[in-house]
């Protein structure tokens, strides 16, 4: 069984957790519909992605 040969402080294990930060994901705009959408991943809202049709989307129903 591995037993630490010291102690680590806390001051230096808290350090080493602090460099965990949130990022804003990087966007980019769709060249079909110009809507903003993660790099490399088909577009939510018009399915394309690198300029062809991927995801058919279904038609709407007007009442």
């Amino acid at each position: 069984m591995a037993v630490p040969k010291v102690k680590v402080s806390k001051a230096r294990k808290n350090s080493r957790k602090a460099n965990w930060k949130v990022e804003a994901p990087n966007l980019v705009t769709c060249p079909h519909c110009k809507e903003k959408k993660l790099p490399h991943v088909v577009c939510k809202k018009c399915g394309y992605y690198d300029g062809q049709e991927r995801i058919a989307k279904k038609e709407e129903k007007k009442a």
